[in-house]
């Protein structure tokens, strides 16, 4: 019985399972026997084919049939070639070189020859854009990743180690990913991808295989092609006879028709943009072939040694030409550091152009992996049309297998310098940066973390922080946990529980707890202030509509001053720390509610939903409310808060980028105040993104604010325009900021106010009843991660009329 019900199940599987048929082979030069690089196969009678390695190797999964291959290259008099598949087979198919004859181009004085060429490839690239409203195609896509060390993961965590001085040695393959998807495109700009099936070596999350044919294919017939962020201009766009410079280097041949070889590169040398050579047809003036990299403008920082695009075109139904390939190749060694490589092979074929699609088919989602995308087998990747596996990668498959199917001790895991250290599986537990810590109440504090994410089929997480402080002699504890519901979790129940010290104004605090414990043991200065809460939450978040989300939660919490409990300091013994400010002790029992408006696009990832930007500006509009009353809810105090705040980013010119926030705070009622919200501050000779530069931290705060702040990342764009070459060749950067605020504070929150003892307040509360302002500029290098600002205020003079400050995230 067995036996009967395995072999059923063998013919049910061999009858809906395609019977594919491998035909490969090696397309060569025919007297040289080289092999020719990216060499196209179509076959003949359909929008189906694939196009060569740089070693001329092609490979093609067909059903039994007799079939006619058309081969052709650059240079070459194409071949059609008869083949009757009925199993898998080796085909070695030779191109002969055609040379061509023509008469020596004179040029004279006047204008470029080639641009002329380029006007007419222009006007065809409209005529192409005019036919086309829609198009359907399949695309496989091959990722390496090259170091010189490799790599491990841990979920959705990747690490490699960085050495300690040069880095030298001979690059190796360290990672692989592939994937299959397919390609929906609608005019004016509707796009949508869906990730078929996907692998990747054992070392690289799945998470990070959604790269597919379509999100990444910088198509050279768009005017505006983005590569790390940068708008760079296409040399076919319409605008690019005015910033290229075009020469018409050769005359080739290819499927008995002229093409012209014609070399590209930026007019002015400050201006991002390609170098390289365009392929362009005679008579039809479509565009073959594109080989290109980027100038030192358009590479930040210089991180990259090496850049190199390839991208081919060929003619489908109604003339109209479509890209069949992709492949960007990237090797860089910042500072000497850490050398790498990335290559990108993406091949397209089965295209469909010009189909209907209903009317609701493009929806929020960009990107969708389908749900069974991971469980492909051996047998799915042999049936569908790949990029044939070097005996390198092939290697390295093995390789990374082998090494990540090998036990790792915990010293494997270990650095001096992490913050964590990996266990298992998206398991982590504090490393030796977060196990201890100083300031003036706990004194010397040992600490450990446990965290595990995305447990029991990604729906999970958990968090749980213990500390002891040996000056206030206090254990504390803070457990926190979510659990997701749905297909793609997008409704999350949260609870958390906690008995800890905490920061005042916490989250207007923008630097780390190592700044904080360096800046008390050398300087016995510490800018926090803090108090002791106990209580818990609990909350659920869910997304009710694909722009909407809303949270409803409850909280309970008990508050109580912090004191000075230690002195201590390796330098300044003569200075005392300050007081720890006192707070308003009371017990909050409230009802919360939260709502997230944000209208981009998500990308599917087979688990959750993720939104992503796509380069356009875009906007979030959220909001929380919090009710505190004695009689329904046993709460100290009666009070509500409302705050909304308007998030966004906003592309300005060029590669320059503004983000904003607008926030605004309302309450009624008395509000503690340890609840008050304070604006966002620095320490001295520091400085930190979307935060006041002049004022320090928690001196200003209220219970009703208007707060708007500016960050404008200029880029190197001035330096350009104002034509400042050596700044532009140092790859110096500019930022601009802009702060102002209103806020005040209640009488009746007020009357319960403990004395401000920070900066001297006392009772006498800082208040900005009229809109206070600053504005400054920052200047940073591209390859390092600060920058030097500069800030002046602009009314409510007194101290730090300017400052300058290090802005550094590392702080």
């Amino acid at each position: 019985m067995k036996l009967s019900l395995l072999f059923l199940l063998l013919l049910f599987t061999t009858q809906v399972m395609p019977q594919h048929l491998v035909l490969k082979g090696k397309i060569a030069d025919r007297a040289t026997l080289q092999g020719l690089a990216y060499a196209n196969v179509r076959i003949a009678g359909t929008l189906s084919g694939t196009s060569a390695t740089i070693d001329g190797l092609y490979e093609l999964r067909l059903a039994k049939g007799n079939y006619k291959l058309v081969v052709s290259n650059i240079g070459y008099i194409s071949d059609t070639i008869a083949v009757n598949l009925s199993s898998n087979e080796t085909l070695e198919i030779f191109l002969a070189p055609v040379p061509v004859h023509l008469p020596e181009v004179t040029v004279l004085p006047g204008e470029n020859p080639a641009f002329e060429i380029l006007r007419r490839t222009i006007m065809a690239k409209h005529d192409r854009e005019e036919k086309i409203n829609s198009y359907i195609f399949r695309a496989y896509t091959k990722g390496i990743v090259k170091t010189t060390q490799d790599f491990s993961s841990s979920g959705t965590n990747v690490s490699v180690g960085i050495g300690g001085g040069k880095d030298t040695s001979a690059l190796k393959i360290t990672g692989i990913i592939e994937n299959e998807s397919k390609g929906y495109f609608k005019k004016p700009n509707e796009y949508k991808d869906e990730i078929i099936a996907r692998k990747q070596s054992a070392n690289t999350p799945s998470a990070i295989n959604i790269f597919t044919g379509g999100r990444l294919l910088q198509n050279f017939y768009t005017d505006d092609i983005r590569f790390l962020n940068r708008p760079l201009l296409s040399p076919i766009a319409d605008e690019a006879i005015e910033f290229y410079d075009y020469l018409i280097e050769d005359t080739l041949a290819m499927d008995k028709q002229t093409v012209f070889k014609i070399k590209f590169e930026p007019l002015r040398k400050i201006d991002p943009g390609f170098v390289g050579t365009l392929y362009i047809a005679d008579k039809s003036f479509n565009l073959v072939k594109l080989e290109a990299g980027m100038n030192n403008p358009a590479n930040p920082g210089r991180i990259f040694d090496k850049i190199s695009i390839i991208q081919q075109f060929t003619e489908f139904e109604n003339e109209i030409v479509m890209p069949i390939d992709y492949r960007i190749s990237v090797e860089g060694n910042p500072l000497g550091l850490m050398k790498f490589g990335f290559e990108l092979n993406t091949i397209f074929y089965d295209y469909q152009i010009n189909n209907k699609f209903d009317s609701d088919f493009f929806d929020m989602t960009i990107v969708r992996v389908n749900p069974d995308a991971d469980k492909k087998d051996s047998l799915y990747w042999k049936s569908t049309q790949t990029i044939p596996n070097t005996k390198e990668e092939l290697e390295a498959y093995a390789r990374i297998d082998s090494v990540e199917s090998a036990p790792r001790s915990f010293w494997d895991n270990f650095s001096v310098l992490s913050a964590t250290i990996p266990l298992g599986n998206n398991f982590f537990i504090s490393g030796p940066l977060s196990l201890y810590s100083f300031n003036r109440v706990e004194g010397h504090s040992l600490n450990f973390g446990m965290n595990a994410n995305q447990q029991f089929d990604k729906r999970s997480n958990f968090r749980m922080d213990l500390s002891y402080g040996f000056a206030d002699e206090k254990f504390k504890g803070e457990f926190a946990g979510n659990y997701f519901l749905g297909d793609y979790r997008t409704t999350n129940l949260a609870l958390r529980t906690f008995s800890k010290l905490t920061d005042l104004f916490g989250e207007s605090i923008r630097y780390n707890k190592l700044t904080s414990t360096l800046v008390n043991l050398i300087g016995k200065y510490d800018f926090r202030d803090y108090y002791y809460t106990k209580g818990f939450s609990a909350g659920v978040w869910s997304q009710v509509f694909p722009v909407l989300s809303l949270g409803i939660g409850y909280m309970n919490r008990t508050d109580n001053s912090a004191s000075v409990n230690t002195d201590f300091s390796f330098f300044n013994k003569s200075k005392t720390y300050n007081a720890v400010q006192p707070i308003y002790e009371t017990k909050i029992n409230a009802l919360t509610a939260n709502f997230q408006l944000d209208f981009r696009k998500f990308i599917e990832d087979g688990y959750f939903r993720r939104k992503i930007s796509q380069g356009g500006a875009y906007a979030t509009l959220s909001g929380n409310f919090i009710f505190s009353n004695s009689d329904l809810l046993k709460s100290n105090l009666d009070f509500q808060m409302y705050r909304v705040a308007l998030n966004g980013y906003i592309p300005t010119f060029e590669s320059a980028r503004l983000n904003f926030t607008l926030m605004g705070l309302h309450s009624n009622g008395k509000v503690p105040f340890q609840m008050m919200h304070a604006l966002p501050g620095n320490i001295s000779i520091a400085s930190q993104s979307n935060t006041f530069r002049t004022l320090r931290t928690g001196e200003v705060f209220g219970d009703r604010a208007l707060v708007l702040s500016i960050d404008n990342d200029l880029g190197d764009e001035i330096f350009r325009f104002l034509n400042l070459e050596l700044m532009v060749e140092w790859q110096m950067n500019m930022s601009v900021h802009f702060n102002a605020a209103f806020i005040e504070t209640k009488t009746e929150s007020k009357t319960i106010m403990p004395s401000i003892n920070k900066y001297g307040i006392g009772y006498s509360l800082t208040e900005f009843k009229k809109p206070f302002a600053e504005i400054g500029f920052g200047i940073g290098q591209a390859l390092f991660p600060f920058r030097l600002e500069f800030t002046w205020k602009l009314n409510y003079f007194g101290n730090n009329n300017f400052v300058i400050g290090l802005n550094a995230p590392i702080l």
